[in-house]
């Protein structure tokens, strides 16, 4: 891990009141915002979704990337557990904070890191969210980082305004929405894109998580939560968004990010590992034609 005078960040004190893709070739922290990485569908399955892509992104054959992920759901940080990272603490130095790496070019950032125990609870209400929201976007020192995935909680509060305002300067690419097949579940992702419209936030597109089982013997696929009303496919078709691919139910995605470790690398042949790195490939070509229509018009 790698870290810079290892001065410990004050942690928070949490009985205290209390998923964006962008590039950016130019300055000195190249902090892109390759736009949040989603407004997503409540659940544990959808919001292991961010942390799955940005170690995709940053694993062969695309280890050049440098990539940072940012956990913005204050109140429910998962993406340490998920990362391997518990028990990680942030450090200072001259420079900011310095984010807890998972690899040499995959670094991580969560209030989880400044809680004294990952059962602690942070009860906080709107302002001070966003104050640690904007100290994180302005005291994380991330060096030079290619893409910036926001991990963001369920629905269009606090959070996602906030990280929406904090980052307007830096045309952020988009963000990606991850819901599942049913339709309780569409229900609220017909909200955040509402949302995204509302704010011009673009959407880079949806993924359908839990979508399907393949049998690992058979390879017969069965539908374990029926898209009664036609699932993201049907909803993408009536809003004019891009479904970016739907990434089928595989024990194995809930057992790696249990225990912190990668499931692209746990489960390259899954059918789920295959449907990930299409829809990062796809992802990843429509940040660089953002970036390159900003640059035309710069």
């Amino acid at each position: 891990m790698r870290t810079r005078r290892p001065v410990p960040a004050p942690p928070l004190a949490p009985a205290e009141g209390g998923g964006t893709w962008r590039r950016r070739r130019a300055g000195r922290a190249r902090r892109s915002a390759r736009g949040p990485a989603a407004p997503k569908r409540a659940g544990p399955p959808p919001a292991r979704d961010a942390p799955t892509r940005g170690s995709a992104l940053a694993a062969p054959p695309l280890r050049r990337t440098r990539v940072a992920l940012l956990d913005i759901d204050i109140c429910g940080p998962s993406i340490p557990k998920m990362m391997g990272l518990e028990g990680e603490q942030v450090h200072q130095s001259g420079s900011g904070w310095s984010p807890v790496y998972v690899e040499e070019n995959l670094g991580v950032m969560s209030v989880g890191f400044l809680l004294s125990s990952p059962d602690d609870a942070v009860i906080w209400r709107g302002p001070k969210k966003n104050g640690l929201i904007k100290q994180f976007l302005r005291d994380v020192d991330w060096g030079e980082i290619d893409y910036l995935i926001v991990d963001t909680p369920p629905g269009t509060s606090d959070e996602h305004l906030s990280i929406v305002q904090y980052l307007s300067a830096a045309h952020i690419d988009g963000a990606v929405i991850i819901t599942t097949p049913q339709e309780v579940s569409l229900q609220d992702v017909r909200k955040e894109i509402n949302f995204c419209h509302k704010v011009k936030l673009p959407v880079i597109g949806v993924v359908e998580n839990m979508s399907g089982f393949i049998c690992p013997k058979c390879k017969n696929e069965s539908q374990i939560f029926p898209p009664t009303t036609g699932g993201a496919e049907k909803m993408c078709q009536n809003l004019n968004v891009s479904l970016l691919g739907k990434v089928p139910l595989d024990p194995q995605i809930g057992k790696s990010c249990d225990k912190g470790q990668s499931f692209l690398a746990e489960a390259p042949e899954s059918p789920a590992t295959s449907s990930y790195r299409s829809i990062i490939q796809r992802i990843q070509e429509y940040c660089d034609q953002h970036h390159f229509q900003e640059e035309k018009i710069i």
